[in-house]
């Protein structure tokens, strides 16, 4: 049977999918991991990892599937990383990951001092914040530089694996965008200038799309995963994109919200916005730009209180759903590892509004539910107030297989969501783009792989209390913003 393989790299854990050429799962496989936290703010792996992992759920899949024939391969990953490796591919140190890791602070003042804020964002779309790879590859330079002095490649979870796979050092124009400020997102290629100031001898990959062929497997991964010597591997993408494949939220007017360990959202345009509270990026496929948002925790919040409390998770879910809306007066500020978008404050931290002896347990996760989407509708109207164009609405991760989440969501926002019929993530659309790279014939659409099922509608009885809710939402960061950042410094001077 004819098939294509499909890997992410996640923050959580490593999926990998098979699927036959008319979208049919076929057979799943996960490896979880943890990241490290060595300091406050510093988010990181062993880039090591993904490859082992990947080999692992490579040859898990086809045990499991003997008569499965992989005729592409596709990869996927978090993003965006820096795995910076020497002449011979070894990691000089472990990979620092996206916007979640928030070390490079003194890199992006002194980069946008050096640059200019406007001139930043000309060439590449966005100020830089947490997010910008370049500023971590700066960091690296300034605080390790024996390791930097090593560092001859620039790798990202999807980029490792085509490398390991075919032998091609690439990235795919989506990842380089989230580069910044190393690439000029009109011109579509890297900023000669800036990449000689900031990541000194490294090689600059060549760029592809992510839907475009990185190269074949070598005889020594076939040997290692059971993939067939020659089968194609596609270059792939950032897993949010990815992810947007997978369930069809990729066209003009499209916006993705990504249910996982954090919440992603992208909108997909055709013009190039900037917003300096969000992050302009170019597309997954030529022709496209998006404008995306991210939150730094939202199933890494919940899973915070499951364990901290003690309980499961259909425990907390209906008691949060008991609570009611409003969480009995509770509000939750969802910023427990800094926050992303839109107000990239990676100095933001936690703040629990309104608590008292009468609330339990089920009303703090319903607030931190509702803190989730106060940050989605918060990001969503940053969005439209810079010009996207919203149409329609796609949910997809391993958030939506719980319907309280979803619908709270709905509520806050005011937004009809929209729920294909597989939410198994980005591993599924790195699976769909190999197929349509290697298609013989007409290539195959992901509304025939995956069709919409299911639509979650906003309740309007409650749109004036989360109107007033998202009010004090806004209120409760500009009020607690000072007294926060210094309890943050006192963090740093802990660690």
């Amino acid at each position: 049977m004819r098939c294509t393989l499909g890997v992410d790299i996640g923050t959580s854990s490593s999926k990998g999918v098979l699927a036959a050429e008319d979208g049919t799962i076929l057979q799943t496989a996960t490896r979880a991991h943890e990241v490290s936290r060595p300091h406050t703010g510093w988010v990181e792996m062993d880039g090591r990892i993904w490859w082992d992992e990947f080999v692992e759920i490579a040859r898990e899949l086809l045990a499991a599937q003997p008569d499965a024939e992989v005729v592409g391969v596709g990869v996927s990953g978090m993003g965006p990383c820096v795995l910076l490796a020497d002449e011979d591919d070894e990691p000089v140190r472990p990979a620092i990951l996206y916007g979640v890791d928030t070390r490079s602070t003194a890199q992006i003042a002194r980069m946008t001092e050096e640059l200019g804020a406007e001139e930043i964002t000309r060439v590449g779309g966005s100020t830089l914040t947490s997010q910008a790879g370049g500023a971590k590859i700066a960091w690296v330079a300034d605080e390790e530089p024996e390791a930097f002095a090593r560092a001859r490649r620039l790798f990202m979870p999807a980029s490792w694996l085509a490398r390991r796979l075919t032998g091609a050092y690439v990235l795919d124009h989506q990842s380089a965008s989230q580069t910044s400020p190393l690439y000029d997102i009109e011109r579509e290629t890297w900023h000669d200038e800036w990449w000689q100031r900031y990541a000194g001898t490294i090689a600059r990959p060549p760029l592809l799309w992510a839907d475009e062929i990185a190269g074949t497997v070598t005889t020594e991964a076939a040997g290692l995963t059971g993939i067939p010597v020659g089968t194609p591997v596609i270059a792939g993408t950032i897993d949010a994109w990815t992810e947007a494949v997978s369930v069809g939220a990729h066209e003009v007017g499209d916006l993705m919200l990504m249910y996982g360990t954090t919440m992603f959202l992208i909108a997909t345009g055709v013009e190039t916005l900037r917003t300096p509270s969000m992050w302009t990026t170019a597309g997954a496929f030529a022709g496209t730009r998006n404008l995306a948002g991210g939150l730094s925790t939202s199933g890494a919040l919940t899973a915070w209180l499951k364990d901290l409390t003690g309980s499961d998770y259909p425990e907390l879910l209906a008691e949060a759903a008991a609570s009611g809306a409003g969480a009995r007066g509770l509000l939750v500020l969802p910023y427990f590892a800094g926050e992303r978008t839109p107000i990239q404050d990676p100095d933001a931290r936690g703040v629990i509004a309104g608590l008292t002896l009468e609330h339990g347990r089920g009303d703090l996760y319903r607030a931190a539910l509702e803190a989730t989407a106060l940050g989605v509708r918060h990001n969503v109207e940053t969005m439209r107030a810079a010009g996207a164009d919203i149409r329609r609405i796609v949910a997809v991760g391993g958030g939506t297989q719980g319907r309280l989440w979803l619908q709270v969501v709905s509520d806050v926002t005011g937004l009809v969501q929209e729920v294909p019929a597989a939410t198994i993530g980005a591993s599924y659309g790195a699976a769909f783009l190999a197929a349509r790279a290697v298609a013989e014939g007409a290539a195959p659409e992901i509304s025939e792989w995956n069709p919409v099922t299911e639509r979650i509608v906003p309740d309007p009885s409650v749109a004036p209390l989360y109107d007033a809710l998202f009010d004090r939402y806004v209120r409760l960061y500009a009020g607690t913003r000072d007294v926060v950042h210094e309890l943050a410094e006192i963090q740093k001077d802990a660690r």
